[in-house]
């Protein structure tokens, strides 16, 4: 018969394991609700995309982008079927020579947004505007897909 030497055990800690399991759910609920992932997180790093509103009226879509700080060449916008692609690039300052940085949550890189829109549109007559950081797109609905009113006759 063999004998398993004898070990002393370091005191009994009963709520350890959910000391444990409550420090990692609060670091799991902080990552998730709100806080943008640090910049070591790798596929995130650079990743931004813009807040972008669609409105559909009687004669129009109209969809407005928050692209602050863009240059209008540095926007491309195509408009496939229909499908409203917004795509552009919102490079770094490259110069922060004595700048003394200690946070920075700008967002930079490129961006590539593709919105189903909700009726068919005429290319030929899609305009767009940009001013004060707001890209404005109005793309005129073809005739085929504007509503009509019909009347109905009550005898």
């Amino acid at each position: 018969m063999e004998l398993i030497p004898w070990k002393k055990r370091d005191a009994w800690r009963p709520f350890s394991e959910l000391e444990n399991l409550q420090s990692e759910m609060n670091r799991l609920f902080d990552f998730s609700l709100g806080r943008w992932p640090s910049r070591s997180m790798g596929l995130m790093e650079g990743a931004w995309s813009p807040a972008i509103d669609v409105f559909d009226s009687k004669e129009n879509v109209m969809v407005k982008a928050d692209i602050p700080g863009m240059k209008k060449e540095d926007i491309d916008i195509s408009v496939h079927g229909d499908t409203l692609t917004v795509k552009g690039e919102k490079r770094s300052e490259t110069e922060t020579k004595d700048k003394g940085y200690v946070k920075t949550e700008r967002f930079y890189g490129s961006f590539n947004r593709a919105i189903v829109l909700p009726s068919e549109v005429d290319t030929e007559k899609v305009k767009a505007s940009y001013k004060e950081g707001v890209l404005e797109i109005t793309l005129p609905k073809k005739e085929g897909s504007k509503p009509k009113q019909i009347k109905v006759d009550v005898k």
